[in-house]
């Protein structure tokens, strides 16, 4: 009898944690439909627009009095929103390790991020001012959101499911992204069709995604449970909380150690993302309809990537995986440089690459982090884990910024990423991962 209480407790256990799973993966959905269509697509053109439309007769808007050109109000508004994240992202993870409570947290940062992509429907005119705000607000808190959420993984995912969790969850992101992102294109190049101006389809597009990003939601604060006892002596005052932890990481210096590799690596991976479309339209000569449909590719193969390499991760572990992952992008990258002018199939072949190792390396890399945070700490530890997604973002863009400016071509400039995924690799490679996990206190799967 007492065999059969300790199975049914065992099965109902194993039931509950699938079904927060599950949950957990919807956030992913959830959120990822802003990321696609709003920050790849959509918002970059239009916001650009709308504030040359308030320029003066130099070309100039000026927030809060300071000059601006009108074509960089998008880069410097996105900038502006990495300043923010990272200041109010160390302030989250210490109030939920404080209280114990992540999910009240998660509901204010995904409603506020929601909000936020759905008033973009009333950018119109001149309000340039107002789409900078808003996409301020939006990013910041998915900022916050993508914190807590990570933090829920080493609670929800034993070790030896936490690389396929992991990767699933970013596969359901990508799932959605393509999804709304053929919808959404679907409206925007048949508007007359469907009566509605070209302006007022992508009003339509940017706010479905806030809609779309609100709703499924309910998903997730539904199935995650927070388990957590709180610590009272957490503090949550920003930048101290940030160097608290990193001095408390210094204990860990392994784990410090695949931080820093993860901030280089990353850093490439985001630069190709967001440049990508640039090498295409001014190296390549390529038209907007053909980078829509490469970021689409990029989506959908992006799927099957993050799924492929879950099971790679299984038999050969995931740093080893990870690994693998960085000589694809060497490869990958450095092909593109040599891609022909006018030709599309061939761009859709070099986006076709990207997609397969882009969602499999930021899973795994998500999940492998997760081995190596000490048990109670998972959002403040992963709040400097986003601090390095997005802190150093500006690196790769400089770099291919300069790498231009110095050489005049952008082939050069995509080459000159190669250098991120070379030493990212070098020092994942050094880092003892098993070692890494013994110091956390975490038991250490079979494969890792």
């Amino acid at each position: 009898m007492g065999t059969d209480t300790v199975r049914a407790a065992t099965t109902d256990e194993t039931t509950e944690r699938r079904r927060e799973q599950r949950g957990w993966y919807v956030y992913d959905w959830a959120c990822s439909v802003y990321s696609t269509s709003v920050l790849t697509v959509f918002l970059g053109p239009y916001l650009t627009e709308i504030a040359k439309s308030a320029a003066d007769k130099d070309g100039y808007v000026h927030p809060l009095g300071i000059p601006v050109s009108a074509g960089s109000f998008f880069a410097y508004a996105v900038s502006a929103s990495v300043i923010v994240s990272i200041l109010v992202m160390p302030l989250a993870g210490a109030a939920a390790d404080r209280s114990g409570r992540k999910k009240p947290l998660l509901a204010t940062a995904a409603y506020l991020g929601a909000a936020a992509t759905a008033g973009m429907f009333f950018l119109a005119g001149d309000r340039y001012l107002l789409g900078g705000f808003l996409l301020i607000v939006a990013n910041a808190s998915l900022a916050v959101s993508m914190v807590l959420y990570n933090a829920y993984l080493p609670q929800i995912a034993p070790p030896e499911e936490r690389d396929a969790v992991s990767s699933r969850g970013w596969a359901f992101g990508y799932a959605a992204g393509a999804l709304v992102l053929v919808a959404n294109l679907i409206l925007f190049l048949a508007h007359d069709t469907f009566g509605v101006s070209e302006s007022t389809a992508v009003r339509i597009c940017l706010a479905s995604a806030g809609v779309w990003w609100g709703a499924f939601t309910l998903v997730p604060l539904r199935r995650l449970r927070d388990r957590n006892t709180p610590r009272p002596e957490a503090s949550a005052r920003g930048w101290r909380q940030l160097a608290s932890t990193v001095r408390d990481m210094r204990r860990h210096p392994h784990t410090l150690s695949f931080l820093l590799a993860y901030l280089v690596y990353n850093d490439g991976v985001q630069t190709v993302i967001s440049q990508a479309s640039v090498y295409g339209s001014e190296e390549l000569g390529l038209d907007q309809s053909t980078l829509i449909v490469a970021v689409l590719l990029v989506q959908v193969l992006a799927v099957a990537g993050a799924l492929a390499m879950g099971r790679l991760a299984r038999t050969y572990g995931a740093k080893r995986t990870i690994l693998g992952s960085l000589v694809a992008w060497t490869v990958t990258i450095g092909a593109g440089y040599f891609l022909p002018a006018g030709a599309p199939v061939w761009f859709f072949v070099l986006a076709a690459g990207i997609g397969l190792v882009l969602g499999g390396s930021q899973a795994l890399s998500r999940s492998l982090f997760s081995h190596l945070v000490p048990a109670g700490k998972e959002a403040e530890y992963f709040s400097a884990y986003e601090i390095s997604d997005r802190g150093m973002a500006w690196l790769g863009p400089l770099v291919f910024g300069l790498t231009y400016q110095l050489t005049g071509s952008y082939r050069d400039a995509i080459v000159s990423l190669v250098a991120f995924f070379v030493i990212g690799f070098a020092l994942l490679a050094r880092v003892p991962v098993r070692q890494a996990v013994r110091d956390a206190g975490n038991p250490v799967p079979d494969r890792i």
